[in-house]
């Protein structure tokens, strides 16, 4: 499955030109939206040959099949074949979205990604995940398939606001806590503003590749990816829709690392300083608000959509230490219910 390579690059524009030399595709399509055709369009229009250009609305809340339909309309009046390409210039959104749209149209045509912000980069890029939301629950519908290359380049990051860079560095510290004590020490230690990213990109796509090569569709090591994600998806999915206290992907799996470091604690074997010190970094990175606690039960019913799940038990990926993790773990609603309780507590 893994067919596809991933280049990190200094130069997006020549890494282009060196993936389509040579290739004679029908016709090309570039998916962006109206923040990345602004910011991110110009620094690679001059290795793009002639394209039809397909403009989506950012953001999360567009990630549904509504907008699916539009592309694969779009991609249909404008006489695409299955000899096309399709060019996702984006975050994780655009990813996700743009290569399962290029995957089932006409039951399947190539795809580039080029993400543009620091979450896709280090998450979205790599294990050929594709999908969209489905009223209001994460990823619900989607597929596996890869994208005939990824260009990674750091250059994008000038154009996010700060608020997204930190988002995407959640997935950077949580790489470090399932796999690599010595990248969470470094990652701990840096300062963001002067952070090398080229460097911690290219580990965390590293960390993320060996995982994804040794268990492509998720039946076992792969799904150390998930911590955070379990009661993180369940906190993000919730405040979708709730405007001002959306949360960014990062945010909400902060807020899912600090639970799930406590449900690591008492399930797992996480001794009490680690506890601390991954809760302690998380605050002082995200700086997270309390929950009402009269959504706790809402959140909790959530996590039963999550595609880990068999047999109606919720399951949780889990430390055991730092840079260590199990999977699998069968956590009960009361637990849940505890660790939200304790996230809480951590930030009142």
């Amino acid at each position: 499955m893994e067919n596809h390579r991933t280049e990190i690059t200094n130069n997006i524009t020549q890494s282009i030109r060196n993936f389509l030399a040579g290739k004679k595709y029908s016709k090309i399509a570039v998916i962006c939206d109206e923040n990345t055709e602004a910011h991110c369009l110009p620094l690679v229009l001059e290795a793009l040959p002639e394209h039809f250009l397909l403009k989506i609305d950012s953001g999360e809340e567009n990630k549904h099949l509504g907008t699916c339909e539009q592309l694969w309309m779009a991609l249909t009046e404008a006489g695409f074949d299955r000899k096309g390409l399709v060019i996702n210039l984006g975050g994780g959104v655009i990813g996700d979205m743009g290569g399962f749209v290029a995957s089932t149209y006409k039951r399947g045509m190539d795809f580039l990604n080029i993400p543009t912000t620091l979450l896709s980069q280090v998450d979205a890029s790599v294990g050929g995940k594709l999908g969209v939301d489905f009223h209001g629950f994460k990823n619900h519908i989607g597929l596996f398939a890869e994208p005939q290359n990824v260009l990674i380049d750091t250059c994008f990051y000038a154009t996010l606001p700060e608020r997204e860079l930190r988002s995407g560095f959640a997935e950077v510290i949580k790489h470090g806590l399932i796999y690599d004590l010595t990248y969470w020490q470094k990652v701990t230690s840096i300062d963001l503003d002067e952070a090398n990213w080229g460097e911690l990109v290219s580990r965390s796509v590293q960390i993320k590749k060996e995982v994804v090569t040794a268990d492509p569709f998720e039946s076992g090591l792969r799904k150390i990816l998930n911590y955070g994600h379990t009661l993180g998806h369940a906190v993000e999915s919730y405040f979708l829709d709730k405007g001002d206290q959306r949360l960014l992907h990062g945010e909400a799996i902060a807020v899912g690392m600090i639970c799930e470091a406590y449900l690591s604690h008492k399930f797992t074997g996480l001794t009490s300083e680690e506890l601390e010190d991954v809760v302690a970094y998380l605050i002082k990175i995200y700086n997270p608000i309390s929950i009402d606690k009269s959504l706790f039960d809402e959140i909790i019913g959530l996590t039963l959509q999550d595609k880990k799940n068999e047999g109606g038990v919720v399951q949780f990926s889990l430390l055991s230490g730092i840079g260590k993790c199990k999977v699998n773990i069968p956590i009960s609603a009361p637990d849940m219910l505890d660790s939200l309780f304790f996230f809480n507590k951590q930030v009142e």
